[in-house]
């Protein structure tokens, strides 16, 4: 098959993403969001991309991949997520700087720098923030988690992942000091709007928003 342009493997990506968290087919109101683009645009390149039969579009359906496409799509979620991963561990970025950074090396064609790269890091299984790696052959690590607001007053649990990677939210997670990692127990829920008062690293209480809390993944503790 010939080459894909970045443009082609980002839409790839962006259909894969949207089936990876909502397991349905994407819209192209969803992926004109992701890539800040028209879904007239959208429309085009799945049109385009159905025809190399890399996925399957439907105009009020919305777009699923091929076994083809997953392949492909997969393939970038496990370059990118590595890249992200080497540039916090090794580089030292902080984990709201790798996001562009590695939209850019997952380009990379190279299948043997990212099987290095993937031996060098020790094979990984997550991300920065918390995603799971696919290996070589696609597959993923997958964990018993689940959103934070689920807990039961008491409960304990740590944060393993974000739904949500804006810079702005992972920057203000740092500045509460609710990383990935930290331990936390569900002291108090207040019904008006799920506001939750919880108990941080067993040594300080915060208050957060439902809005906060509702993008954390969180695996429970004894």
């Amino acid at each position: 098959m010939e080459s894909l342009t970045q443009a082609e493997e980002n839409y790839l990506k962006a259909v894969f993403k949207i089936g990876e968290k909502d397991n349905k087919a994407a819209s192209t109101n969803a992926i004109a969001g992701i890539l800040n683009t028209t879904a007239a645009s959208v429309s085009d390149m799945l049109k385009r991309l159905a025809g190399k039969g890399l996925l399957h579009y439907e105009k009020h359906r919305g777009a699923t991949l091929t076994e083809k496409g997953s392949e492909l799509a997969t393939n970038l979620v496990r370059k990118h997520r590595l890249w992200e991963v080497f540039l916090v561990k090794t580089l030292h970025f902080s984990w709201d700087e790798v996001h562009e950074i590695a939209e850019q090396l997952e380009h990379v064609q190279s299948d043997e720098l990212i099987d290095r790269l993937d031996f060098f890091l020790e094979k990984p299984q997550f991300d920065p923030h918390g995603d799971p790696i696919p290996d070589a052959q696609g597959n993923f690590t997958m964990r018993r988690q689940v959103p934070l607001p689920s807990l039961a007053i008491g409960e304990r649990a740590v944060v393993v992942g974000v739904q949500e990677s804006s810079v702005a939210f992972l920057k203000y997670l740092d500045k509460i000091k609710l990383e990935l990692g930290a331990r936390v127990q569900v002291l108090e829920r207040f019904e008006y709007d799920g506001t939750l008062k919880i108990e941080l690293n067993s040594n300080e209480e915060i208050t957060i928003s439902h809005k906060v809390s509702e993008n954390l993944f969180v695996q429970k503790t004894k």
